[in-house]
């Protein structure tokens, strides 16, 4: 048997592997559409087009006005060319942290003009890919906001190394024509055990807890959502109701409102419009 030219069948198969991969990991120029918003494939190293966002209009989110108008005028400043902040939105479950970003990028979108603001999705798993992202969004004329949804990284993971130097302290600059909007259920990132833990076994804690919970300080603005009331919670199931012309007495819909929430065993926006999905159904309502 002759062991050498098998060897060099293999490894020749192998470069013809690698070949493949390299090929189809290659990135052609990003093509911009008609569409204002696109979800990033770290498979493809491409853009793909979203042509129904689901997005709520911003008059019917309620319970945050402040946050919503620091939003609004940082994303506008941006969208013009201004000084604008990377923005992490972070707190309670369900109270409007991506749907405020959808709906602001919605309420400036403009589809017709030369320097359009565009939103890009990029899923937590795909931070990787950031640079070759970046890279190619710098030499469009569009402006782009890149959206990550319920950011956190776990113990083991290092994807947050990336991303903090991409976010400010790196040697390559983030795009002029670039900003980063996140979501988070935690503050810092990062579980309260994760950041404990550090404290607890490593040899210098709290160099190790500081490097860790400093990517949530690269974000320049903090916007923090809370818990809202019972008046807070009746008071969006009220605006939700009108908004879709549901025809029920107001004291019939907060009773059933109050009691979708305590067999939910939460009160949040998302819970109010669960409870509007659900009454519509049983009204027989259609809701676009």
């Amino acid at each position: 048997m002759d062991f050498n030219g098998e060897i060099i069948k293999f490894l020749e198969r192998i470069s013809l592997a690698l070949e493949y991969i390299s090929k189809k990991k290659q990135i052609n120029d990003i093509k911009i559409s008609e569409e204002g918003c696109y979800l990033w494939s770290n498979e493809n190293l491409s853009l793909i087009p979203i042509k129904n966002v689901n997005y709520i209009s911003l008059n019917l989110l309620l319970g945050i006005d402040h946050i919503k108008k620091i939003l609004i005028q940082n994303t506008k400043n941006f969208a013009e060319g201004f000084p604008a902040n990377n923005v992490l939105l972070w707190g309670a479950r369900g109270m409007g942290k991506s749907s405020l970003i959808k709906a602001v990028h919605s309420s400036l979108y403009k589809r017709n003009v030369e320097n359009r603001l565009i939103l890009i999705e990029v899923y937590r798993e795909e931070i990787n890919s950031l640079p070759t992202l970046l890279s190619k969004l710098k030499k469009i004329e569009h402006n782009f906001i890149i959206f990550c949804d319920d950011l956190s990284f776990d113990l083991h993971e290092t994807n947050y190394k990336s991303l903090k130097t991409l976010l400010e302290g790196g040697l390559i600059a983030r795009p002029k024509n670039v900003i980063f909007y996140a979501t988070s259920n935690r503050r810092h990132l990062m579980d309260r055990s994760m950041i404990e833990n550090e404290q607890s076994t490593s040899i210098y804690p709290s160099e190790s807890t500081e490097e860790k919970i400093s990517l949530s300080d690269r974000f320049g603005l903090w916007l923090g959502f809370h818990h809202c009331t019972q008046d807070e919670y009746l008071s969006m199931v009220k605006v939700y109701s009108k908004e879709y012309k549901l025809n029920i007495i107001e004291k019939e819909l907060y009773e059933a409102a109050i009691e979708w929430s305590v067999t939910r065993g939460s009160r949040s926006g998302r819970v109010a419009w669960q409870f509007i999905l659900d009454l519509a159904g049983k009204l027989g309502k259609k809701i676009n």
